[in-house]
């Protein structure tokens, strides 16, 4: 121990041993970057595989849904062989039923076959109604206009069904979108992609509007397949047909365009939207009290009548008795 202790206070073990530890840390430091690897490398492939993910997800919420749907069934082939999408085309009808939520072959057969039956349909039931039922004291050209009306009534049925769930669809979405506008921003403010802001934004919103989170899930899944991202943004806005969405889809677009924030877009279309949500919250209360007028005049004024001159009235024929 004392050969071992005076050999360390020796000024050439001294030098030997810093001279040790200056090789070490230049071969440490030397050789370090390459022992840590291609962190882009790494990051790329990391960001490959959570993209691959992402893609089998929301095909696999694509199936599960049944948004995939066949061109099978007795209705499908009836229309094909009658080629009834060719003799009663309507060039609107495939941007309805996509609004209204319906895609694929087999909703579009249906809405044919229907407007193929329904008018002989009513056609039918009003001459059964007219000249069997009751004929409502109708001279002939009358009762002959009545099968003529049911017989258009059942023509434009199932144009009126599908506006009208289209319609209902659209209010359904566009009364939570402004609130999954803000949760996108945060999403994408806190670092997230645009696809997973999209598809966390869509599990979330779904207690509030089924109808957006589904939109939001299908936007996922093409943004993650798409070749172009563009197509993914309009065919959100062709989905929804909602002005309000469109400017969105459009913002979108030009941010990944030319390169400005998602952030910044996201923040100004989701003061628009919430704008316009007020403004049609006030155009609804400014119209309530004429839509009232009605009501109160029937309802209301009879009563409050009855109430005020009903004592004076007993009081009047008490006395005259």
């Amino acid at each position: 121990m004392e050969a071992f202790a005076r050999s360390l206070g020796n000024p050439g073990t001294i030098a030997s041993i810093l001279a040790a530890v200056a090789m070490f840390a230049t071969i440490t430091s030397v050789m370090l970057p390459a022992l840590k690897g291609d962190k882009l490398e790494t990051r790329l492939k990391q960001v490959t595989s959570q993209r691959e993910k992402l893609r089998k997800a929301s095909r696999a919420a694509l199936e599960k849904k049944g948004l995939k749907r066949d061109d099978s069934g007795t209705i499908s082939e009836i229309t094909g062989r009658l080629n009834l999408q060719k003799m009663l085309e309507d060039p609107n009808v495939q941007a309805k039923l996509v609004q209204a939520g319906l895609r694929g072959p087999r909703p579009l057969a249906i809405f044919y076959f229907c407007r193929f039956v329904l008018p002989f349909v009513g056609a039918l039931g009003a001459f059964v109604y007219i000249f069997f039922v009751n004929d409502l004291g109708l001279n002939p050209q009358m009762k002959f206009g009545a099968v003529i009306f049911g017989l258009a009534a059942g023509f434009y049925a199932p144009n009126l069904y599908v506006s009208n769930l289209a319609s209902k669809r659209q209010q359904s979405i566009m009364k939570a979108f402004p609130d999954a506008l803000d949760m996108l921003l945060i999403c994408v403010e806190s670092g997230m992609s645009i696809e997973i802001g999209f598809a966390k934004v869509g599990a979330e919103i779904g207690t509030a509007s089924p109808e957006l989170a589904e939109e939001f899930q299908l936007t996922t899944a093409e943004l993650a397949y798409l070749q172009e991202r563009r197509q993914a943004y309009e065919n959100l806005a062709k989905r929804t047909g909602h002005e309000g969405v469109k400017s969105v889809c459009m913002a979108l677009m030009q941010a990944e365009r030319y390169g400005t924030p998602l952030g910044d877009a996201l923040r100004v279309m989701a003061k628009e939207n919430r704008d316009m949500r007020m403004a049609e919250a006030e155009k609804k209360a400014a119209a309530l009290p004429a839509k009232l007028t009605v009501p109160m005049i029937l309802f209301f004024l009879p009563v409050l009548f009855l109430v005020v001159l009903g004592p004076a009235y007993i009081k009047y024929k008490s006395m005259s008795s």
